[in-house]
């Protein structure tokens, strides 16, 4: 099977209409796309899968819809309006902005890519990053600079960003200059109005993030839903950033949807659930048929102010490992930080220990689009047929096809057309149909292979002499003669969700 690189992955996904660019008869609006009519029900599948298997199939956690306007305080009160930013570099040559860490980050992993094929060249099977710096120059430089990088990060010492950047000759990837500015803070936040007239609106932000929602609802939501700690709140919801560099396709987008759980735990006990969170999101991807190696997680050394805990669940993207899913021990900052602004106290009565107090977080964060990419990179693949032929096929878990079965007659007429929407009327019921007669019946098979359809009934003549079609399966294109009257049950079977949520909890 051929690899499949990200410009294939967006080109697949205009062609067959999964992903458009924003407002493309207007040459586009930058970093922000479209979902397709394919497009939009995969991602609702896998908002369901997300969904149902955090609060269909959890008793302690229920869920919110919170407002993308919220008061302008909550920003000051969550520390978006004080340090919510990237640091911002620009090309003086090519007039090129990027993000300062990022620029360090992807030199730190091209240094160690070049020392681990420079160690594999030598038939080196290093263990440590002691012994891979030993073994390789360019590995130990990334190892240097990373220290470097950290300790730079660490103390928000902006000079020496740049220092390093030119130290370690870092170029404009458009006009191979090194002819930086200075590193300068960029806050991330759109701001608009609230308010017919200008001079009496009120200045808002659109929300960075959907976590604040959900911290300002937490007494509303646990008294109405009468939840005891343990619990959490789940929501999905549009969030939006003003990112100096916006690229990589749906990766890092301007607008963006989140899937986000804070889970409210006895202080004390955080470091415990976190390490259950861990545990329970890994599963949650795995149960989508992952390959183990190209999941990961990575502990953040770094950690953000409000947090004693941090970890990424990585995920291996044609752009190498990046961050797929956040899982954050949040301490008790947020909560805390709302109640001294807003003057109203978000403590829990615990009976059980006979006390107030405010609860610590955990937080599971996974990108709705990020997960859609990667469910695109992991699932799209073209194979080399036995005729020489290559067949592009998108082998999605049937749960989260956008088409789960294809309703095709052999030819435009002598009933076929007729019989076959009889079955696409009873399928209805059962999961998305799609209805093709155009095209022979092997491009047609080709299309709906492309656009990850699990199974294709085709209609025939014997159809009408005797009720069967040929059912054809996906991803081993075996093609198989049953009754109409087993269809329902035997694509019904497959296309369950519960199937995928019996794997991930």
């Amino acid at each position: 099977m051929a690899e499949i690189d990200l410009q294939k992955i967006v080109s697949h996904c205009k062609e067959y209409g999964f992903i458009f660019p924003s407002s493309e008869i207007y040459d586009n609006l930058g970093a922000v796309y479209d979902y397709g009519p394919f497009g939009v029900e995969l991602k609702n599948h896998i908002k369901e899968y997300w969904w149902k298997s955090m609060v269909q199939m959890h008793e302690n956690i229920v869920g919110l819809d919170s407002a993308i306007f919220m008061h302008p305080t909550t920003w000051k009160a969550s520390g978006h309006v004080d340090s919510f930013s990237d640091p911002l570099i620009d090309n003086k040559d090519s007039k090129k902005r990027y993000r300062a860490d990022v620029l360090l980050e992807e030199k730190i992993d091209k240094l160690k890519e070049k020392g681990e094929k420079e160690l594999a060249k030598k038939n080196l099977s290093a263990a440590s990053e002691e012994e891979k710096a030993k073994a390789s120059r360019d590995y130990a430089k990334g190892l240097t600079l990373e220290a470097e990088y950290t300790k730079a990060a660490e103390a928000s010492d902006f000079k020496r960003y740049k220092e390093l950047i030119e130290e370690y000759e870092i170029a404009c990837e458009v006009s191979g200059s090194k002819n930086w500015t200075d590193v300068r803070q960029f806050n991330l936040m759109f701001g608009t109005k609230l308010g017919a007239v200008d001079e009496d609106a009120t200045d808002l932000y659109l929300r960075p993030e959907t976590a604040q929602g959900i911290f300002v609802n937490f007494l509303n939501v646990q008294k109405t839903a009468r939840m005891k700690v343990p619990f959490g709140i789940a929501q999905i919801g549009k969030a939006f950033r003003n990112e100096i560099v916006a690229r990589q396709f749906i990766f890092r987008m301007r607008e963006f949807e989140q899937m986000e759980m804070q889970f409210f735990v006895r202080p004390g006990s955080e470091l415990e659930w976190f390490a259950k969170w861990k545990e329970t999101r890994m599963k949650w991807h795995l149960a989508l048929g992952t390959a183990p190696e190209n999941l990961r997680f990575h502990v953040h050394e770094k950690l953000a102010h409000y947090a004693n805990a941090a970890e990424d669940i990585q995920f291996k993207f044609p752009i190498g490992f990046k961050e797929l899913e956040g899982i954050h021990s949040r301490t008790d900052f947020d909560l805390t930080e709302h109640q001294k602004f807003s003057g109203k106290k978000l403590q829990y009565f615990d009976s059980e220990l006979n006390q107030n107090y405010v609860p610590y977080v955990i937080e599971t964060s996974i990108g709705l689009d990020r997960m859609f990419l990667r469910v695109m990179s992991e699932c799209l693949m073209e194979e080399a047929l036995e005729n020489g032929e290559t067949r592009t096929v998108l082998r999605l878990p049937a749960a989260l096809a956008p088409i789960k079965v294809a309703i095709l007659p052999l030819i435009k007429k002598d009933g076929l057309p007729e019989k076959a929407r009889e079955i696409m009327d009873v399928l209805k019921f059962v999961g998305r149909t799609f209805y093709e007669e155009k095209d022979s019946i092997g491009k047609r098979y080709r299309r709906m292979d492309a656009l990850g359809t699990p199974f294709c009934i085709t209609v025939d003549h014997q159809t009408l002499e005797d009720n069967t079609v040929t059912i054809r399966e996906r991803d081993t294109m075996q093609q198989d003669r049953i009754a109409i009257a087993d269809i329902e049950k035997i694509v019904g079977a497959k296309i369950d969700m519960n199937n995928l949520l019996r794997k991930a909890i």
